[in-house]
Parts: structure tokens; C-alpha cells; sequence
């Protein structure tokens, strides 16, 4: 008889999900503050000496009172590296801002049963919104302005 390895079943850690959501505000708007204005765009690019390793692009697709949501998606980017694209919500009165899509996925749940038939880790969403603030504080870091902010 073979041991039989119980895995501990996951749980949000909602405390987590919501102080990464948390910063995710505030990186975006020190990236793009004008961002409860329709059509907002601006670009960021990263390099490292004289080469360009990419450009952020970030455009305001809906402003509402209370929220908005942002293309966000690497340009100009390496030809090996896969190029990330989400749709972000963010929610002023909360002063959050969270991944709602990603590639061609979207709308996230909390939690996802493993395995499942798109394959999502138990804490995609967890993992997403972290992605998303590194990816931001990289291009905080390292980023420089590519063009002024364009209103259209």
C-alpha cells in the first residue's frame, strides 16, 4: 500500500488579496493620475542603458464616478518574451485596483478547484494581482516617460 499525501485545501487570504489591491492604486496612480478621464492614455518606456526593453501602454477604456478600468499591456518588447495584457478595475472609493482580465480570461474567482479544465492555479487571481505590482513597481523603477499623456 502506497502512502496516500493529503493536500491542505486553499483559502483566500482576503487581508493579502486586499493590501495588494491596495498598492496597486497607488502605483497606478502615480503612473497615470489623470485617470478618471475617458480616452487617458499614456506610455512608459523601459530600458536599460541606450536599448528599449518595452513600453507600458495604459489607456482609460471606461470612467465612471467610481471606477475605472485600464488597458494596461506591454509594447516594443522583446521578441522571446511573452507580452502581458490585463484589464484592471479600479475602485476610487476603495482605493483599490484589481485584475479583472488577463490574456483572454476574465473575471476571476476567489478560489479554483485544481485541476480545472482552464487549468488556473487555486490563487489565480492572487497571483495575477501580484504580478501586477511588480510588473507596475518595475515600471516605476525603471520606466521613463515615453510620451506625454494623451487625452483623446
Amino acid at each position: 500500500m502506497g502512502v496516500r499525501l493529503i493536500r491542505e485545501r486553499y483559502s483566500v487570504d482576503l487581508v493579502e488579496l486586499q493590501t495588494a489591491c491596495e498598492a496597486n492604486y497607488v502605483r497606478l496612480m502615480r503612473l497615470l493620475p489623470q485617470m478618471r478621464e475617458l480616452g487617458v492614455e499614456r506610455r512608459v518606456a523601459l530600458s536599460q542603458g541606450e536599448r528599449l526593453l518595452g513600453v507600458l501602454a495604459l489607456e482609460v477604456t471606461e470612467a465612471c464616478p467610481y471606477t475605472t478600468t485600464l488597458q494596461l499591456r506591454q509594447e516594443h518588447s522583446l521578441p522571446w518574451l511573452p507580452v502581458p495584457k490585463m484589464e484592471v478595475r479600479v475602485y476610487h472609493d476603495a482605493r483599490m485596483a484589481e485584475v479583472v482580465g488577463a490574456e483572454n480570461a476574465r473575471r476571476f474567482r476567489g478560489i479554483y478547484p485544481y485541476p480545472n479544465v482552464a487549468m488556473h492555479q487555486p490563487d489565480e487571481k492572487k497571483q495575477l494581482n501580484l504580478f501586477l505590482g511588480e510588473w507596475l513597481s518595475h515600471c516605476l523603477a525603471c520606466g521613463h516617460e515615453a510620451e506625454p499623456v494623451l487625452q483623446r
